[in-house]
């Protein structure tokens, strides 16, 4: 390399399934069959009168320039009515809401908007990676909160207590979590916006599996406090099969929104319009979309489950979200044994637990994201290796 890359990078590696997806590709070119069961890509597809939304908009000769780095007026309006109805949060449209696009990009935006080098950020463990890897991008300093079996995957507010200090900053939750799909204790949210005023601690919390396999959707935002001392990500992603099309939203109170936007702004440019009103559409479909797509993964799930219950891989049927999260048996000596076996011997893809921290160490997470007959097909192949 002609240049050295910058200090930032050298503290981070290529995200997971960007290197593990190469891999995976490698052994498909080599012409070995690959079934992926590790990736929360949703394979339905978005609602027909969201795709005619888009197309509808994209002939609009006016639709294709540059747009509002804040989104449009209606997508706004959108998903103040969306919060509104879903989780009984009250937001106003002009200034506490900052639409995205995905909201992966939020992570990114929040970190470098309120670290600076000397911060330290708290993450769960296991959790997304994208935390860590925003708040090294950001130069803080990560600090890793445990997440485990016997505490159901709740909370420790001792614990937190234990690793704040005057450099504690910003917290990352995630509700439903990810990986376990564990729900969050409301009590426990309420208590944790009360144990961050009081330290000044910016709460970031991320929601995109609210809808998947979740009967009572819920936000934080909804609780008392909130508003001042939380921002939530949320997106269209996960709940309306839209990964593609890169539509999140943050919320939170104005100053926090408009210190997002600031960095933002310096970014990127605004989103698609014809995306930004087939939004609206997809953030206007009634109950009965979410509940078809749902039980089509209630039906996977149940497939998963009686494989891993022949495996004799334990998990928690109380979940959400669009994985399972599963403790390996004693054949195994972890999850990347597992993972590597899988991969190797029956030509599975099943990320590791160990990727989401090492409380994750003993487990696997698989995918909700391929038809039943995959599933089926994946099972056979794991079973007659097993």
């Amino acid at each position: 390399m002609i240049v050295e890359i910058a200090d930032r990078l050298k503290t981070i590696q290529e995200y997971y399934f960007s290197r593990k997806l190469k891999e995976v590709a490698g052994l498909q070119a080599q012409g070995k069959s690959i079934i992926n069961l590790g990736i929360g890509k949703p394979d339905l597809v978005p609602s027909a009168q969201v795709i005619q939304r888009l197309h509808q908009a994209s002939e609009d000769p006016l639709a294709h320039g540059y747009q509002s780095y804040k989104g449009i007026p209606a997508l706004r309006k959108a998903m103040a009515a969306f919060y509104g109805q879903h989780f009984n949060v009250s937001l106003d449209p002009e200034q506490e809401i900052l639409p995205l696009m995905g909201s992966k990009e939020g992570i990114m935006h929040i970190s470098m908007a309120f670290l600076n080098p000397s911060d330290e950020v708290l993450i769960p463990n296991p959790g997304y990676p994208s935390y860590a890897g925003a708040a090294k991008l950001a130069g803080a300093k990560v600090l890793s909160y445990d997440l485990n079996e016997e505490r159901k995957y709740q909370l420790d507010l001792d614990q937190l207590d234990q690793l704040c200090t005057e450099k504690t900053k910003l917290i990352w939750v995630n509700d439903p979590h990810m990986p376990t799909g564990v729900k969050a204790d409301r009590a426990i949210m309420q208590d944790l916006i009360f144990w961050a005023k009081a330290r000044q601690i910016l709460i970031a919390s991320d929601a995109p599996y609210a809808f998947i396999l979740n009967d009572q959707p819920s936000s934080i935002m909804s609780l008392k406090g909130a508003k001042e001392q939380c921002i939530e990500l949320n997106s269209l992603s996960k709940s309306h099969a839209m990964s593609g099309w890169r539509v999140g939203m943050a919320i939170s109170n104005a100053a926090i929104i408009e210190a997002v936007l600031r960095f933002k702004s310096n970014m990127d440019s605004g989103m698609f319009r014809p995306v930004q009103e087939a939004a609206i559409q997809a953030l206007e479909l009634e109950s009965n979309w979410y509940r078809a797509n749902n039980e089509i993964y209630a039906k996977r799930r149940a497939t998963l489950w009686n494989m891993l219950d022949k495996m004799k891989f334990e998990y928690d049927k109380n979940t959400a979200g669009l994985f399972v999260w599963s403790r390996i048996n004693e054949d195994f000596l972890d999850g990347e044994a597992a993972s590597d076996y899988f991969l190797d011997k029956a030509g599975v893809f099943v990320p590791p637990g160990l990727i989401f921290g090492s409380n994750g160490k003993k487990f696997v997470r698989w995918s909700l994201c391929q038809k039943i007959e995959i599933i089926d097909q994946a099972a056979e192949r794991i079973m007659k290796v097993m």
